[in-house]
């Protein structure tokens, strides 16, 4: 299997948060007219929620998403020692989703709780509560998506990772500060072929990980910035990362 610490090396060290296939945003990004959940719309509780457009404000148009542990054809890893070195266990997942892509139902439950590191009342995490893994599905492609992901104890230990309909990957951003940070990607073409996102562990998280306020939304609704991100060659960034060293900083923030 693939070594997932590899994608986090990619990634860190870098103001550019990128690979192939998208580019990285911010939350000031996502105008108005994007789509926004944030996990207030249900009660506490609520397991794999499922959203229309009407409960989170959208119009007819706009995509029903849904939530869950991963996307068919991913399991949880049986080498996590070397898949997620230093990660969770219950958070390190393998494989490629197949197409078209769907959440697993029998992969670990997401649910809303709430998460006493942050200002919010409540946080969609996966299972066990904040060290499980957690996929996003679209009912309609988008152009764009992000959402606030933490609290990160370290740096460089979650990724969000994009998928095509057909289960192909289009790219990743890592996280790359201590605390609260929004994760947001959009594709480096234009073009609206994000049918999911996941979000899960590639490194050491102490104190684990959850999501809120999701945004996404098609190009109108959102502003990519004028001097873009530029998407590191594939190839390239997978030899650049035999050259990159990097260490997990912070100290476990306690959970209640």
């Amino acid at each position: 299997m693939e070594n997932k610490a590899i994608l986090a090396m990619l990634m860190f060290g870098s103001s550019v948060s990128a690979n192939a296939g998208i580019l990285n945003l911010s939350e000031a990004d996502f105008n108005s007219g994007a789509g926004l959940i944030s996990f207030a719309e249900f009660p506490t509780g609520t397991v794999n929620p499922v959203y229309t457009p009407s409960q989170y404000g959208g119009e007819a148009s706009d995509p029903v998403v849904s939530f869950g542990g991963f996307f068919s054809g991913q399991s949880l890893s049986t080498s996590p020692a070397t898949d997620c070195p230093g990660a969770a266990s219950t958070a390190c997942i393998v494989g490629s989703p197949t197409g078209p892509l769907a959440l697993d139902p029998i992969s670990p439950q997401t649910f809303i709780s709430p998460d006493a590191s942050t200002s919010r009342p409540d946080v969609l995490s996966g299972t066990p509560l904040f060290n499980g893994p957690i996929a996003v599905l679209f009912s309609t492609d988008q152009y764009g998506v992000g959402f606030d992901g933490g609290f990160f104890d370290a740096i460089g230990s979650t990724a969000i990772t994009a998928f095509a309909r057909d289960g192909s990957l289009i790219g990743s951003v890592i996280s790359s500060i201590i605390g609260i940070e929004f994760l947001g990607l959009v594709t480096d073409d234009g073009s609206p072929s994000i049918a999911g996102v996941f979000l899960d562990l590639v490194g050491a998280e102490p104190a684990g990980f959850a999501i809120d306020n999701i945004r996404f939304g098609q190009v109108g609704d959102i502003d990519v910035p004028v001097t873009p991100s530029i998407p590191l060659p594939s190839t390239l960034a997978i030899l650049a990362a035999g050259f990159v060293g990097f260490g997990f900083l912070g100290k476990a923030r306690n959970r209640t």
